[in-house]
């Protein structure tokens, strides 16, 4: 097993089954964050936005927990860097398990573990990656997982490479 260190993008001829990926950012999670999420999807669950009835709840402790749906955004978006920024299409998420409660302040990373690669059938120039990835508190507690499929374009295909723009001015000196 590698473990590899954190690097922008990677295409399908890059993965290795069996390999962890450590994704390197982390995110602390905002009062702002999960009220916004929760409203913007319009989740009526007071739980997430009322301190008053929050206090009510022996789950929490009586804290106001985050939105389930924040936490698998966040998760998922903390992976993409390593895991599919070079993915041309989502093709499954599955087996999503939430196994520990989040909290306003809570600062989440990420790992994934490559579980599967196959050549695309139908799109030659891109291959199929699976994973199963994994949310962690700061404190190392696992507060969720799922199994997630992307098609990730090969970097013979050049998708995604050679966007960045050529100065009118030229190039850039000191």
């Amino acid at each position: 097993m590698t473990t590899h260190p954190a690097v922008l993008g990677r295409y399908f001829e890059d993965y290795v089954v069996g390999d962890v990926y450590q994704h390197p950012l982390g995110r602390t999670i905002s009062e702002a964050d999960n009220t916004w999420l929760t409203m913007l999807t319009m989740n009526t669950n007071q739980q997430h936005v009322n301190a008053h009835l929050a206090a009510q709840n022996p789950i929490t402790g009586g804290r106001v927990i985050v939105n389930s749906g924040l936490t698998i955004a966040l998760t998922l978006g903390l992976s993409v860097l390593d895991m599919s920024q070079n993915a041309v299409a989502n093709l499954e998420m599955t087996d999503v398990r939430l196994t520990h409660p989040v909290y306003v302040g809570d600062t989440l990373y990420a790992e994934s573990l490559c579980t599967g690669l196959r050549a695309s059938k139908s799109r030659p120039y891109a291959g199929i990656v699976s994973m199963v990835t994994r949310g962690l508190t700061s404190e190392g507690d696992e507060c969720i997982s799922f199994k997630r499929s992307v098609m990730v374009a090969t970097r013979e295909s050049g998708i995604g490479q050679g966007h960045f723009p050529e100065a009118k001015t030229g190039p850039l000196t000191a």
